[in-house]
């Protein structure tokens, strides 16, 4: 990633570039994607191209319509810390471009309910108790 002018990552240019990579596997076209996320087609594409800094509100809209989590582009935007690669699963498998939608979904659904029925199995160990499915991924 390069660096921004602090010395850190230009989030700037990361989560346009990131949102047109989520758009591409979704198979949206860019109006489309302005249109399910409720964002005007030139500020879309303004973002996209790094030249706008998306509103945490604008973030969670464009997650909706890419069916990702907002958590997802919050840490590409550089507003959150990213976790650590073992609770990073959910992500991996939402971004994964050779999965369909529904396949995304499907994986999601089974993986969750496992988790869920071995917090049950282990007494909770390191789980705050169940995760219902998310059912709008």
């Amino acid at each position: 990633m390069s660096p921004g002018p602090s010395g850190g990552r230009d989030h700037l240019g990361d989560i346009g570039s990131f949102i047109r990579q989520q758009r591409a596997v979704a198979r949206l076209s860019l109006r489309r994607l302005s249109e399910l996320a409720g964002v005007s087609n030139p500020y879309l594409s303004q973002i996209e191209r790094g030249l706008r800094r998306p509103s945490a509100r604008i973030l969670q809209q464009l997650a909706r319509a890419l069916r990702i989590s907002a958590e997802t582009l919050f840490i590409e935007a550089g507003m959150l810390e990213d976790r650590p690669a073992e609770d990073d699963l959910d992500r991996r498998i939402l971004e994964d471009p050779h999965l369909s939608e529904e396949q995304r979904r499907a994986l999601l659904l089974v993986y969750r309910s496992y988790r869920h029925a071995g917090a049950g199995a282990d007494g909770g160990e390191g789980s705050a108790g169940p995760e219902p499915p998310d059912e709008g991924v």
